[in-house]
């Protein structure tokens, strides 16, 4: 692997990522949001929380499904940036590389502590979290179910991106040709969260 992940969370944990006064950060190709992680997670611990438990599965796969569709969109708006193209592009010598440099940069803005543990080119990829905004539910502690929606979602996405064809803006044919499963999250205890993603 060519990645220098330590070397891309560094330079880019260092950029200046202000956002105006709506609150929009324009950086990395994409139009970003800055608000507490809280808001996220107490949203989706609320709404699965609200609903029955016949609708658990059908609340937890829409908040998966959002993160699913919201990330493709980032994820080709970071690879085809300028701050992507400076950093991170001329480390790049396979796919492989790319889904690695992604990863650098999710955990350099923040958004968890993630780390490729398998992949397999076009079919899988095992990745794990040591820190994610789900891992902490702060208004309810434990938790008896596995909540990692932002990541499982991603996770799918990035390797749509990777593996699925070329980016599509409609998102009618790259996106959705893979999905994940979180299988451990430290929200119910476990040591780090860990999601598997497979080839539909």
């Amino acid at each position: 692997m060519a990645i220098d992940r330590e070397k891309i969370i560094t330079e880019l944990s260092k950029l200046d990522l202000r956002s105006d006064e709506k609150g929009i950060i324009s950086g990395f190709g994409v139009l970003l949001q800055h608000l507490p992680a809280t808001i996220w997670t107490l949203f989706s611990e609320r709404f699965t929380r609200a609903v029955p438990n016949e609708l658990l599965e059908a609340a937890e796969y829409l908040l998966v499904d959002a993160a699913h569709e919201c990330a493709y969109h980032t994820g080709y708006g970071i690879i085809t940036s300028e701050e992507w193209k400076a950093v991170v592009e001329p480390m790049i010598k396979t796919t492989e590389d790319i889904l690695h440099g992604a990863f650098a940069i999710f955990t350099a803005w923040g958004w968890g502590k993630v780390e490729i543990q398998e992949l397999i080119p076009g079919e899988k990829l095992v990745l794990r979290a040591y820190d994610y905004y789900e891992a902490d539910v702060v208004e309810y502690g434990k938790s008896s179910k596995m909540s990692a929606y932002l990541i499982t979602g991603a996770s799918a996405a990035f390797m749509d991106l990777a593996y699925g064809g070329n980016y599509d803006p409609t998102g009618k044919k790259g996106l959705g040709t893979f999905e994940a499963k979180q299988v451990k999250g430290i929200e119910c205890g476990d040591d780090y969260g860990e999601v598997v993603v497979t080839k539909i």
